[in-house]
């Protein structure tokens, strides 16, 4: 197989230390943070990247070579003369690199090791995993910074909870939260928010642990039928159904059920060309309409299409009636969508069953069980999502498509679309992983599956198809960005991991987030033409799945416990924060962008703005506090009658309500090392004899002596403007007793252990306003 020939793949190793920004790279690997002291900060070693101009034979045989091809030697010998080739791409390139910088830090290592062998305990072992460790020195500010332990990877419920509840949490404006949040489990996140808010009562620890319990009493207002309405099921949620999993395969449904006439039907397969085709490529055009002109033409002659033929061209028309609004529906085949989808929905599922979807080998059913799955894994997505994800990858890896189709024979285009099959399942598995947990079942060392090229589809049924990647916007350039994105974010999410067990640090894994833009903008964005909305539309989920990143991996050190955030690293998560929020507002209320709006709760679900709600209610007077409440006002649906300096305690003590319902409803348990944190720390803030109240988890004690989510005691922001206090005017929350208060704290803070930072070299690589305001 040529794998020059193939769009690189971003490298899970490909860390800050590889920095292609080194005039911004710094001696420790930070991102524009002064460097260590010399003493602390050992030299990297340089390596030459050599040409290499001797054959493989010459050189392993120790031959001198006349560098023609064939050259002399292997002529005389009858042997295969081989070249490495002349050149490496750019990824390829920087991977060498930096495979030979880890292996001179490997050298530095095992010198240190040796010469302190004498002195050093024997327990050392391997890591059991065989991961990577990375060496670089972690910067001064984040030796003790440690993830929430609030969030945790696994969830686990008591036996008695209601499975006739649906898991998907709760509607809070445009938002659905759950106990899920950014792919971690957080069953104290009412208490968290109670903290937040000030309505825990230092002196009253008993009813504080008292409501912890899943018995505790909930306010009237929010167990009344109107109230609960926020745990219904949204307008666009699909549930999907079991009965194609066990059924005979022999339905007793008949395809003329569910089969529209062809007007219609042409009609709907325009529209996927339109919406779905464009953001969700999943079949090669040209073939699929010739397939879908077969489908017709056994129709008309009264022949029933094969199982698979029939499943992709309902899961087609399936998908193109879910894109569509209901106005539209409605004047088009006047009737409701929601019965123009329950129809294809079904079709799809039958002709799935007929086609034997468990124990196939055909790679025409595992694209319609995936093209089926598309429009259902979006906004709102429950277990049973996640179940059919697994069944489909499991499906996908018994017909070997987590291996590439070139090592098999397969021609362009049964390449391309096995390709195209393997990463769509490999964005359902992120997505539905970061809905529903715990983990990616993906690994990327268990697949080598290669990215579809970026050429157009007609190109792939050429005399002489392409081999390699075309240099322009092509009809694949926005399904690409999309599946490198997707595959970074595995990436990330392996990273969390290691964080974690302090493998890698937070500046590494931010470095590795931004050598992966920088190569995104090289190698797609700089073709992109803002006017022509499809490729704008690429634009816009490029940043905000890119930007997301650093909120996937800082979100869980916003509230630290013991040591404030760093600066450097807050002012990432508001800026990238506030920027995803607008380019998502963006691609819902867009006109250009309106046909792929549909899809714009699966690329984000505004969960960011709870972080930014957080940050803008202890400090309301941030810089970018406009920007962040147009933000807010349209996510959250704040009422108009809500006065405006109460919006963020009225948004805050609705979450708080509606998610201490949910949980008590679905029996959410913690575990045992989580509920002693909260006792041990219970305990202490109940001692109100010390003289100064310990620091409370992720909170700073203000001058009204309130505390604010987030911030440690002495912190304060270069990066705001006016005083960081709270609002002294605002009114203490009237509502309902908190449902379950929870006195945290921690130990104080000792000492200051930031880092000066050379903001110059850190706004070279975050300018601070560089980034557009998408909401005018």
């Amino acid at each position: 197989m040529n794998t020059a020939s193939q769009p690189p793949r971003f490298s899970p190793n490909q860390s800050g230390h590889g920095n292609p920004f080194p005039e911004k790279q710094s001696s420790n690997g930070a991102l524009g943070i002064s460097p260590a002291p010399p003493a602390t900060a050992a030299p990297r070693v340089r390596r030459r990247n050599r040409m290499i101009t001797s054959c493989l034979e010459c050189r392993r045989r120790k031959l001198k070579c006349d560098k023609s091809h064939p050259c002399a030697n292997c002529t005389k010998n009858t042997r295969d003369c081989v070249f490495l080739a002349p050149a490496l791409d750019s990824a390829s390139q920087m991977r060498l690199t930096e495979i030979k910088e880890k292996m001179g830090s490997l050298e530095r290592v095992l010198e240190q090791d040796v010469a302190r062998n004498s002195t050093r305990p024997q327990s050392w072992k391997a890591d059991p995993e065989g991961e990577q460790v990375d060496f670089a020195p972690e910067p001064e500010d984040e030796k003790n910074l440690e993830p929430t332990p609030l969030a945790t990877a696994d969830a686990v419920y008591d036996d008695d909870a209601d499975d006739d509840l649906a898991d998907l949490g709760f509607a809070m404006g445009r938002m659905r939260l759950s106990d899920r949040i950014g792919g971690f489990f957080r069953p104290k996140m009412a208490e968290e928010l109670s903290v937040s808010l000030n309505d825990d009562v230092a002196d009253n620890h008993s009813q504080s642990r008292k409501s912890l319990s899943p018995e505790a009493p909930i306010p009237h207002h929010v167990t009344s039928p109107q109230y609960n309405k926020f745990l219904a099921p949204g307008p666009t949620y699909i549930a999907p159904s079991s009965s194609f999993f066990f059924s005979s395969g022999q339905s007793s449904a008949s395809l003329i059920d569910y089969l529209p006439s062809k007007i219609i039907a042409n009609r709907l397969l325009n529209q996927y060309w339109l919406a779905v085709h464009p953001i969700c490529r999943i079949v090669h055009r040209p073939s699929f309409q010739r397939r879908y002109d077969t489908f017709w033409a056994d129709v008309e002659m009264g022949v029933e299409p094969t199982g698979s033929l029939q499943a992709v061209v309902f899961a087609a028309l399936f998908s193109g009636v879910v894109s569509m609004s209901d106005n539209a529906v409605l004047m088009a085949f006047g009737t409701s969508k929601k019965d123009l989808v329950d129809n294809f929905q079904m079709g799809t599922e039958t002709a799935l069953g007929r086609a034997n979807v468990i124990r196939t080998t055909k790679v025409e059913t595992l694209q319609a069980l995936v093209m089926y799955m598309i429009p259902l894994c979006r906004g709102e997505i429950s277990r049973s999502h996640s179940a059919l994800v697994g069944t489909a990858l499991r499906i996908a890896e018994c017909m070997g498509l987590h291996r590439d189709g070139t090592e098999y024979g397969f021609g362009p285009v049964e390449t391309h679309v096995r390709r195209l099959i393997w990463y769509h399942i490999c964005f359902l598995d992120i997505r539905t992983c970061e809905a529903q947990g715990p983990r990616p079942h993906i690994r990327s060392d268990e697949f080598d599956t290669q990215f579809p090229l970026n050429v157009d589809d007609e190109e792939l049924e050429a005399l002489d198809p392409p081999t390699t990647s075309a240099s322009r916007w092509t009809d694949m350039t926005l399904t690409l960005i999309r599946m490198e994105a997707n595959e970074m974010c595995r990436i990330v999410w392996v990273d969390r991991q290691r964080l974690e067990k302090k493998k890698i640090s937070l500046t590494s894994v931010l470095g590795k987030i931004e050598n992966f833009r920088k190569m995104m903008k090289d190698k797609y964005l700089r073709f992109i033409n803002d006017n022509i909305p499809i490729q704008h539309l690429g634009r816009q989920i490029c940043e905000i799945v890119t930007l997301r990143m650093h909120i996937m991996v800082l979100h869980r050190y916003h509230n630290s416990v013991s040591y404030q955030i760093p600066d450097r690293l807050r002012q990432i998560i508001i800026s990238s924060g506030t920027e995803i929020m607008e380019r998502a507002i963006s691609l819902e209320t867009s006109p250009a962008l309106s046909p792929w709006a549909w899809y714009s709760s699966a690329i984000q679900q505004y969960h960011t703005a709870l972080l930014l709600l957080m940050e803008i209610f202890a400090f309301p007077n941030r810089k970018e506090a406009d920007r962040i409440w147009r933000c807010l006002d349209y996510v959250f649906e704040i009422p108009s009658n809500i006065p405006k300096d109460q919006r963020g305690r009225w948004v805050m003590t609705e979450i708080r309500d509606k998610m201490g319902i949910y949980i008590a409803s679905r029996k959410v348990m913690a575990p045992s090392s989580m509920l002693e944190r909260i006792g041990n720390q219970s305990t202490r803030s109940g001692n109100t004899s010390s003289a100064s109240p310990p620091a409370a988890v992720g909170k700073v004690q203000q001058g009204n002596g309130d505390f604010a989510y987030g911030y440690a005691p002495g912190v304060t922001s270069q990066h705001t403007q006016g005083p960081e206090t709270l609002r002294s005017d605002a009114p203490p929350f009237s509502g309902p007793a908190p449902q379950a208060a929870m006195p945290v704290s921690a130990p104080p803070i000792q000492g200051d252990k930031t880092i000066d930072i050379d903001w110059h070299e850190w706004d070279k690589l975050f300018p601070p306003d560089s980034n557009p305001n998408y909401m005018s």
